[in-house]
């Protein structure tokens, strides 16, 4: 038995069977650990009982996100907001800076909705433009970006992992090309956090968004996003949510003129980040998970059996992702030999209960700790057959 399967199995009674289906689909969304689904019960046996409920149980589950993510991070809670994903990350930044007229925000070229919605409407609101970089080879790279810098550069604004192709940007050159300039860099770690080691003094961003229903194990309407000291000191005022007061307490409300606090948290998302809530608690039970196994160890078991996957495709079949283990994330893409048949194969793959994804014309092949050699076996018998 390999050292990543060895790992995989420490972890796979964490999980509930998937009977005879075969999940390779957590890019898309994640499948709730165990213990995930206990914390949810208990929330709503709880919320059946209020009366049960004492007020610091209000501000437990928050507490404990923000410190579950500063582990993952190598952060400080402080420095962490939680929000509803990272179009809401995303969008609290853009609304926060004091923008000038033509200047410029630098992103590419098939990257997620969420950053073409987060800053062509602010085009229109500020007078900014959008800037789309292409790749001029098949894969997003850093020079790519760094190439198309302008004097006018404000922002550069780009996902860690590429959602399309598992593509892995080398973030430490995009940050040291802004900071030389004084450009904010902004990252999506939405297909990396929980997923790949990170720390957030390494990869030198201004700010990073996530969703939290992927890697992190979370539910939908989860996320944070951290944001430097820097950043948060320039960001212009806005409103905020009672609980973000300097003093969230329910004896110590201030009523009459509340001050935002300091730190991160006054970006929090109204309502769904402060007090006892279903989606918090079960956030908080997945992020301490996700930091007791380890990001290291779900990089290593995805790489593993993606490797797999591309030693035994079969030859009608192509890669769609870097090859070299350092240049992608912890999942996989693959193509049939026409637009065409990838879609095909992909209905194929469904009825045959093999969950993957169709992004992008790609079949994205997105392992966890529960999945196994023989699920890879299964997708390529799928193939042959």
């Amino acid at each position: 038995m390999s050292t990543n399967e060895a790992t995989s199995n420490a972890w796979r009674t964490e999980w509930q069977d998937f009977g005879e289906f075969t999940y390779l689909n957590t890019a898309a969304h994640a499948a709730f650990p165990k213990s995930t689904v206990t914390a949810v019960e208990d929330a709503l046996a709880a919320k059946a009982m209020p009366h049960t409920m004492s007020d610091s149980l209000y501000f437990d589950a928050p507490i404990r996100v923000r410190r579950a993510l500063a582990n993952l991070l190598d952060a400080r809670p402080e420095e962490i907001a939680l929000t509803t994903g990272a179009s809401t990350g995303l969008q609290l930044f853009a609304l926060s800076l004091k923008w000038q007229v033509g200047d410029e925000v630098i992103s590419a070229a098939g990257e997620f909705p969420t950053q073409y919605a987060t800053w062509k409407p602010m085009e229109a609101r500020t007078g900014l433009r959008l800037k789309i970089v292409s790749p001029r080879d098949q894969f997003l790279t850093a020079t790519d970006l760094i190439e198309a810098i302008t004097p006018r550069t404000r922002v550069i604004s780009v996902s860690q992992v590429r959602f399309d192709n598992g593509a892995l940007l080398d973030t430490a050159s995009v940050a040291d090309a802004c900071r030389s300039r004084g450009i904010l860099f902004v990252l999506d770690v939405s297909q990396s956090c929980g997923a790949i080691p990170m720390s957030v003094r390494e990869l030198g961003a201004d700010l990073i968004v996530s969703a939290g229903y992927k890697w992190l194990l979370g539910p939908s309407g989860t996320g944070f996003a951290w944001i430097s000291q820097a950043l948060l000191e320039s960001m212009r005022p806005a409103p905020f949510h009672w609980a973000a007061q300097t003093n969230a307490d329910f004896s110590f409300l201030d009523l009459v003129a509340p001050e935002p606090s300091p730190d991160a948290r006054r970006w929090d998302s109204a309502e769904s980040a402060t007090y006892f809530n279903l989606n918090l608690s079960a956030m908080a039970s997945s992020v301490e998970l996700v930091g007791r196994i380890g990001p290291q160890n779900v990089l290593n078991h995805g790489r593993a059996l993606i490797r797999r996957l591309f030693d035994l495709l079969p030859s009608a079949f192509s890669p769609a992702s870097p090859m070299e283990d350092g240049a992608r994330g912890s999942f996989g893409c693959f193509v049939a030999s026409t637009p065409e048949e990838t879609v095909r194969v992909s209905q194929e793959l469904k009825a045959r209960q093999i969950i993957v994804s169709l992004r992008e014309g790609r079949i994205r092949v997105s392992p966890y700790l529960f999945n196994t050699e023989e699920d890879i076996d299964a997708l390529i018998g799928a193939l042959v057959g």
